[in-house]
């Protein structure tokens, strides 16, 4: 379930480019402090972001799931425009929802889903209990990731939703890390990440 927490896990070992696909997911942390967060999506603001740019991250998301085994959903959109969107097995229209719900608060807060979470729990709370928002409509759990082009700012969200939080919100980083270092169109799935 998307709003679970999982606990941390061990670290993997990196793959070696002789291996035929890369280990699992980095282990996500749900101790990832505000300002780490926060460097995340500094680090990844992207240097322009076109609609064949939102098929490639797509793409390379789904791929990696599959590899993962991951039954996530994954929904990427620039403005009010859903560029792509994919259901791999095992995820449900309860992750579409789930979507919707974090997308709102990146499109609200300029921030990803899991830094507002984090910010509010920071302060001895919850998004639920403080932010006066319907919780049927906007989710600050991890998984839905704001898309900043350097120069302009926010112009849209790459969401994913199947997982625990932690897990979701370090899937989408992952995906954008490479995805970035692979800017000349190469998925960046096969080896070691970037």
């Amino acid at each position: 379930m998307t709003g679970t927490t999982a606990s941390p896990q061990p670290q993997p070992s990196q793959p070696r480019p002789s291996q035929p696909k890369p280990s699992q997911p980095k282990p996500p942390s749900e101790h990832l402090s505000v300002e780490e967060i926060a460097e995340q999506e500094h680090r990844l603001t992207l240097g322009g972001f076109t609609n064949e740019d939102a098929w490639k991250l797509g793409s390379l998301l789904v791929e990696m799931a599959r590899l993962r085994e991951a039954p996530v959903a994954i929904d990427i959109r620039r403005g009010p425009q859903q560029l792509f969107h994919f259901a791999l097995s095992g995820a449900s229209a309860d992750n579409d929802a789930w979507i919707d719900r974090k997308r709102r608060v990146v499109e609200r807060y300029g921030v990803s889903s899991y830094l507002v979470g984090a910010r509010h729990r920071a302060k001895g709370t919850t998004f639920e209990e403080s932010s006066r928002l319907d919780p049927d409509v906007y989710a600050a759990h991890g998984g839905s990731f704001p898309i900043n082009v350097e120069g302009v700012g926010l112009v849209g969200s790459v969401t994913v939703s199947g997982l625990p939080q932690a897990e979701d919100h370090a899937l989408v980083v992952d995906a954008l890390e490479r995805f970035a270092a692979h800017a000349d169109g190469s998925s960046g799935v096969a080896g070691a990440p970037s």
